[in-house]
């Protein structure tokens, strides 16, 4: 078993070329929130830790999953990622022309042009949407904030975005209020479409979608994958989604990436008592399996990430926590078997 540090922590550890495809690179990267005290003179007393150290790879044309309790950070990555949150430190990296060019040192023009690569589904459609604009206007503010493209031209290309996400072209001059939850989504899709970028964070896009709605834009999502050769980095709570759209799955809990492998092996031999967890969750759908099924339930509450524990994040609520879940340093990722990396002294 090998230790983590810089290497790349790729799908398979004997793919040679694994460099070449790597389109997004994140190292030990940090996001911390200043807790501040006072009124007239404020001073920082704390910080919430909401991503405290992680690394991983996105290949080109795959989908990484980011999956994880509520507050363990999920959303906060997808955004510091996309430099929409500045990072407390480390390195994220886009590949462009071939090279990999680091986004946290970028500033103005440089990484505005960057940005065009690079978008983001956002989880709420209801929220995300400008209600006093109008659909077209909608879609094609990126153009306009860019200026990738002339005004006479804008329109006939929204109409050719809302037809490729499967909507009425004549929308256009619709505003958001007049569309179900499903077809909002769809108009977020079709936005972050409209620049031809290559990577896209969805951040849970199916969350708040009704079920017989969810597999539909899921659907979509694959297609456009296939069709624009996109790469994504997928956020989502449903495991069973997660497993169906995912090549990869990085599970993270209180701020740091506990496991991560692909979406098969994760499922089928996950290494870290967190995951092992989760996945004892997730229904199962042949009656005789689901009651065979052993539930493993969590006891005590997450800790918060402006004061995590000394040692292992999950020391606290681990069932099968020992001494050197206390003492010892905070385990970092451990390539258990190629391509399957876990963050635990048991494995280890």
């Amino acid at each position: 078993m090998s230790a983590v540090a810089d290497q790349p922590l790729a799908r398979n550890a004997a793919d040679a070329d694994a460099d070449g495809r790597v389109l997004v690179r994140v190292r030990n990267l940090k996001k911390h929130f200043p807790i501040t005290s006072g009124i007239v003179i404020q001073r920082q007393v704390g910080a919430v830790k909401a991503v405290d150290g992680i690394s991983f790879d996105i290949y080109e044309g795959e989908t990484l999953g980011l999956v994880g309790e509520s507050g363990c950070g999920k959303s906060t990555t997808g955004r510091t990622v996309l430099q929409l949150y500045e990072p407390t430190a480390g390195s994220v990296q886009l590949r462009e022309d071939g090279e990999l060019r680091e986004l946290t040192e970028m500033k103005g023009e440089d990484l505005r042009r960057m940005r065009r690569r690079m978008q983001m589904i956002f989880q709420d459609p209801y929220a995300s949407l400008n209600p006093r604009m109008s659909v077209g206007r909608i879609v094609s503010e990126p153009l306009r904030i860019h200026k990738t493209m002339e005004r006479n031209e804008q329109e006939g290309y929204v109409e050719h975005l809302l037809e490729r996400v499967g909507l009425n072209p004549y929308f256009v001059n619709r505003y958001p209020h007049e569309f179900s939850g499903g077809q909002r989504q769809r108009i977020g899709i079709a936005r972050a479409l409209a620049l031809e970028p290559g990577f896209i964070v969805a951040d849970e896009p199916i969350s708040a979608l009704d079920v017989s709605i969810q597999a539909q834009v899921v659907n979509l999502l694959e297609d456009l994958q296939e069709e624009l050769n996109l790469t994504y980095l997928f956020i989502a709570h449903d495991l069973s989604m997660v497993r169906h759209i995912c090549d990869r799955v990085a599970v993270m809990y209180l701020g740091k990436i506990v496991e991560l492998a692909p979406a098969d092996q994760l499922y089928e031999n996950p290494l870290h008592p967190y995951t092992q967890a989760l996945l004892s969750a997730v229904p199962v759908p042949d009656p005789m399996r689901e009651k065979r099924a052993q539930r493993i339930i969590l006891t005590g509450d997450v800790p918060s990430p402006s004061n995590p524990p000394e040692g292992c994040n999950f020391n606290t609520r681990c069932p099968v926590r020992f001494g050197l879940c206390y003492d010892a340093p905070d385990p970092g990722l451990i390539e258990a078997s190629p391509g399957h990396f876990v963050a635990c002294h048991r494995v280890g």
